[in-house]
């Protein structure tokens, strides 16, 4: 018999797939690394898992205890999944501008949500930074999982992201692009890449109304460039210690309106049904195209799946209202 003893251990070996029509005005290869075919539909699972197995080994997560975490419903969805498996509470705090669809999955896993204001400041006692941490202190045998300073996230694409890339292109890619949130995806993946082939370029993929870009360039923590946005899973207002921007060689902003219409673009075009950011990464993937040559392999990282954005990015009253090109 051949099978699985839980739902954790499909977690990871995602497909490399090529892009077609979409990107036929780049002569490079370019091929996306699909995490919607991990069982949460992201590529949280995988940092989930581990920032748990990790939380264990050291103690600080006990047995029946409450995981509390401040997440935009993905990250959450993963620690759900291990929760269940596990058996954890989860409690997620998370913001009002993300989709509705984000909060009932959570729910249907078994997750109790709280739902923060999202155009407040980081230190305001409303945010849903700060609500985590004050739910955590409040709950007794609890874990604060902190995503955006917990380095196992930046682990988790070390030692399983990374190699896999490196494996399925058979050490011949060149540029790797995705979307940069807590920053751990494409410093685990840098990390591991840059130590195999340090002449492969790392490009991140930020949002307008976040900080990243200019504190990349400047060194500058810039408050004047952080305003709402509409792009869910990329960009912060704060700097994450899983962003090693050393490792990242450059950012390219993407704005609402493109990362929403190239995300439905990449269903129509390539029947891939994925996430808001997707759509910022393969645009960000376009407008890099000068800096890559015929021979170049691109990845592109593909985070999440459209099934969290149905009343948003593929809804037309959803976009129209927003001003945004549904065609």
């Amino acid at each position: 018999m051949k099978y699985l003893n839980n739902i954790l251990e499909t977690i990871g070996d995602t497909p490399l797939i090529k892009l077609n029509k979409i990107v036929k005005e780049i002569d490079a290869l370019v091929l996306a690394k699909v995490e919607y075919f991990n069982p949460g539909s992201s590529v949280k699972d995988r940092m989930a898992l581990k920032m748990i197995e990790d939380a264990e080994k050291s103690g600080k997560l006990k047995a029946g205890g409450t995981i509390v975490e401040g997440t935009s419903g993905n990250t959450g969805m993963g620690l759900a999944l291990a929760a269940i498996v596990k058996g954890y509470n989860l409690i997620c705090v998370s913001t009002d501008k993300q989709s509705k669809e984000k909060f009932d999955v959570l729910k249907a896993v078994g997750a109790k949500v709280v739902v923060c204001p999202t155009n407040v400041k980081p230190d305001d006692p409303r945010s849903y930074y700060s609500t985590s941490r004050r739910i955590a202190s409040e709950t007794p045998n609890s874990w604060y999982v902190n995503q955006y300073d917990n380095l196992s996230n930046t682990q988790a694409h070390y030692e399983s992201t990374g190699p896999e890339i490196w494996s399925q292109t058979a050490g011949k890619i060149t540029h790797f692009v995705a979307g940069v949130g807590t920053g751990g995806t494409i410093s685990g993946v840098a990390k591991y890449l840059k130590e195999k082939n340090p002449h492969i370029k790392i490009w991140g993929i930020d949002t307008y109304g976040s900080v990243f870009k200019k504190y990349h360039e400047t060194g500058e923590f810039d408050e004047n460039e952080i305003y709402p946005y509409l792009t869910e899973g990329i960009g912060e207002d704060i700097i994450p210690k899983n962003v090693d921007f050393n490792l990242i060689d450059a950012f390219e902003k993407v704005n609402d309106e493109d990362a929403a219409v190239y995300t439905r673009k990449l269903a129509k075009m390539e029947g891939i049904f994925a996430g808001n950011s997707c759509g910022a990464a393969v645009k960000g993937v376009l407008q890099l195209k000068r800096y890559f040559k015929k021979n170049d392999v691109v990845v592109v990282l593909l985070h999440d799946s459209g099934s969290r954005y149905i009343g948003k990015i593929y809804n037309d009253d959803w976009m129209v209202k927003q001003g945004f090109k549904t065609e």
